[in-house]
Formats: structure tokens, sequence, C-alpha cells
């Protein structure tokens, strides 16, 4: 009887234990040597050098010493000059302060050297169809003594002191000598359709318009509201005064009364 594949059967038994081993420590070789991909390492992006993506440029010409630019030096403004003569009650004007007038066509004198800008100032008022009228400019020393003893006059006349009546004066009318009129440099300007010198006239389409461009032409309101404790005067929105146009513009800009604008710099 013919037994030999029995014995096949055997030793075949006997080693698939062993292949079953082999095939498990394959399995875990695998594992490590070949991970899935969402455990797998990042790989990071290759690097490629400039030159490769951008031509090169030529070598340029070395750049040339750097050389400062020469800047011009500016001038400090000189306060003596005659457009920033300081005129009040603590600074008064000589009495035989004098000047080279131009006569307006009304027969009011200005300085000769502020009536172009003066001219240019009513020409560009009126191209806005306006009426400005200059009632009052230069004064002579004798002409504001006239003014301001009327003054005293009248309010001793309503019972004032003559001490009293001389210090109320001089907030409306300057004591003579102390005028800024006896320059030449001041006037007084109004609207044709209201004439009083009155704070009133601050509502004007005239004063409107002089408050904000008489700087654009050298002059400034000497007298503005809130600075009476400065300028020893009262508010008068009718009095201009002419200074340059760069000094009406510092100041505008600064919004200052002269005797500040003087002081500060």
């Amino acid at each position: 009887m013919y037994k030999r594949p029995r014995r096949r059967r055997r030793r075949l038994r006997r080693k698939i234990p062993l292949y079953a081993f082999l095939l498990a420590v394959l399995s875990f070789i695998m594992a490590f040597a070949f991970p899935p991909e969402d455990e797998m390492p990042a790989q990071p992006a290759p690097v490629y050098p400039l030159s490769s993506l951008v031509e090169p440029e030529p070598p340029s010409a070395p750049a040339p010493a750097s050389v400062e630019p020469e800047i011009p030096s500016v001038p400090a403004v000189d306060k003596s000059v005659w457009n920033l003569t300081l005129v009040n009650t603590w600074n008064p004007l000589s009495r035989d302060y004098a000047f080279t007038p131009t006569e307006l066509a009304n027969g009011c004198k200005v300085d000769q050297r502020c009536y172009p800008d003066l001219q240019a100032m009513m020409d560009a008022c009126r191209a806005e169809g306006l009426s400005p009228v200059i009632c009052s400019a230069y004064r002579s020393y004798e002409k504001q003594e006239e003014l301001y003893q009327k003054k005293v006059d009248k309010l001793a006349a309503r019972g004032r002191s003559q001490s009293d009546a001389e210090a109320e004066a001089a907030k409306e009318v300057a004591v003579p000598g102390t005028s800024e009129h006896q320059l030449g440099l001041a006037m007084d300007i109004v609207d044709l359709n209201n004439q009083n010198l009155d704070e009133s006239q601050e509502n004007t389409a005239v004063q409107k318009w002089l408050m904000e461009h008489s700087w654009e032409y050298g002059f400034i309101l000497r007298y503005p509201s809130g600075k009476s404790e400065v300028t020893g005067i009262i508010y008068e929105p009718w009095h201009y005064r002419y200074v340059g146009r760069e000094a009406a513009a510092e100041i505008y800009e600064q919004g200052v009364c002269l005797e500040e604008y003087l002081a500060g710099e």
C-alpha cells in the first residue's frame, strides 16, 4: 500500500507556523520602511537659486559720492523795519516822525510804501461786488490831539472826573503820539452801507471779506476781539494796519496781535 503523500502532508503542516512567522516579520519590516502617506514627514519645498528665475542685470556704475545740498540761509525778521514799527500806549511815536505820503482820491493820505498793496486789496474787494470805504488814514499829531481832547471833554460832561475821563477816552481814541494813524500805515475801512465805527461793522460784507483776506495784501486787523488787555485799545473791526505780506501771513496764521507777534519772535 502506498503511503508517501501522508508524510508530505505532515511535513507541510510542520512548516506552516514557520511561514506565518516569516510573514509576520516581513510585514513588521514593511510597516517601518513604508509608512502610510498621512504619517510620512513633509518634504521641504525645493529651493531654486535666484539666478535660475530672474535674468541677472548688468552691473551698474558706482554711485557718485554723496554731496550735501546747499540750503540758503533765511534771514531773521527785522522788527525795527518801518512796516513793523510798534506804536501803542507804551511805545509812543516821536512827534516829528515823517514819511513820504501818497494822497488817495478822497483826500486821505498813506505812506507811499504801503500804497500798492492797499490799492490791490481795495481792487480785489471791489471785484467781489463789495463797497469798501477808507474813512480815515494818516492823522497828524495835532489832529490826534484834537480828537482825543474832544473825547475827554465829552466824558467829562457826563460827570466823569478829569483823570477818569482821560483814562476812558484813551481806550477808544489813542493819546497823541500813541496812534498808529500817525504812521501813515493804518486806516479805518468801513462798508459803504454801514459807516458806523462800532461793533456792528464786523457783520458787514466788507469786513467779513477783509478779515479773511487782508493778510494776503500785508494788512492785519490791528485791534482784534479779546486782545484789549494786550493792545490797550478796544475791539475795532474796522482798523487795519500794514505790516508787510510776510508778517501779516504769520500774524494771521498764529492768531495773535502785533504786540504778541513782536514779543514772541
